[in-house]
């Protein structure tokens, strides 16, 4: 035991660069706590996510909650899923999986197209739908979110599932 503080500050003394916590480039504005913003009419959802770096800032994983009241056809729902960023190597370009409560994994490549957002998108699979998923940052407090399918066979064909706002919260 007296042996495993030295060691434990030997290896933080002597670690590469390739060590030390990644910086997010593209994603680091989404690092924080978000809450939903939307309307609050009949049907519509309450949320709120969070982007936190985690084993040492190797990964960025999203904590995910959405809660749609019932209605006449259909009962409440609690939508729950967790999505982990990550690089393959220190120089590779970011990814992503995603799992959810409905039992959905998602493989994402991370795309920032113009620098005013992210882009998730999944790989094109003949017989799987694709999905899209951008965040576009509207200041540094607010951003929009849209969340899209393409059909399977019809990889470019994306329609929008889900229209989101989001607003940096404290909690």
């Amino acid at each position: 035991m007296r042996y495993l503080l030295p060691l434990a500050i030997f290896a933080c003394l002597n670690a590469s660069p390739a060590d030390k916590p990644a910086g997010w480039g593209p994603v680091q504005y989404l690092v924080g706590n978000w809450t939903g913003e939307g309307g609050g009419g009949p049907g519509q959802g309450t949320g709120s996510f969070s982007f936190k770096p985690d084993l040492q800032g190797k990964i960025l994983v999203r904590k995910n909650r959405a809660e749609y009241p019932a209605t006449k056809e259909r009962a409440a729902i609690v939508h729950d899923d967790l999505m982990v960023i990550y690089r393959d190597t220190p120089d590779a370009g970011l990814h992503a999986i995603y799992f959810d409560s409905e039992g959905h994994t998602i493989r994402y490549k991370v795309q920032a197209p113009d620098g005013s957002g992210v882009v998730f998108v999944s790989g094109p699979e003949p017989s799987a739908p694709r999905y899209r998923l951008t965040y576009t940052r509207v200041d540094q407090d607010r951003l929009k979110i849209k969340f899209e399918i393409a059909p399977p066979g019809h990889a470019e064909q994306f329609a929008t599932y889900i229209e989101a706002g989001a607003r940096r919260s404290a909690n």
